[in-house]
């Protein structure tokens, strides 16, 4: 009987699995993705059923229930912050020059976890704006 040695192939992850699967929009994919984990989560701390999570942010069962597994085809980025607000949550965009390190520049959610400290700090330059996202009512 011979014991094999040599260590299993495997690939380093990039950290986006959209984009190691080559899926196009790879950033968009994951920054959705990271919102809709926001929305989940807040929703099962605060042990909401789908339908309760469904009328919080105006919208069907259904499609809480597609959230929730994932399903973020008809989901934009904008709706998905527009539910976060929702949910009684500050949504910070900041745009900021990438790093000479980097090639390419990237998309990026934080959360709760993972402050972005831009957010909570005032801005240097320029005057800060915000768009209010929360339901538009006719």
């Amino acid at each position: 009987m011979t014991t094999s040695t040599s260590e299993p192939h495997h690939t380093v992850s990039s950290g986006n699995v959209f984009e190691d699967l080559g899926l196009p929009a790879s950033d968009e994919l994951i920054a959705k993705a990271a919102l809709a984990h926001q929305i989940a989560s807040i929703a099962t701390h605060r042990h909401l059923t789908q339908a309760e999570t469904a009328g919080l942010l105006g919208t069907t069962q259904p499609k809480v229930s597609d959230l929730f597994a994932g399903k973020l085809a008809g989901f934009s980025m904008e709706r998905l912050m527009r539910f976060l607000t929702a949910l009684d949550r500050d949504v910070c965009i900041v745009v900021s020059p990438k790093p000479r390190s980097r090639e390419n520049a990237m998309l990026h959610v934080a959360g709760r976890n993972k402050p972005l400290a831009a957010c909570k700090a005032p801005t240097v330059r320029g005057s800060s704006k915000r768009i209010n996202l929360a339901r538009r009512t006719a």
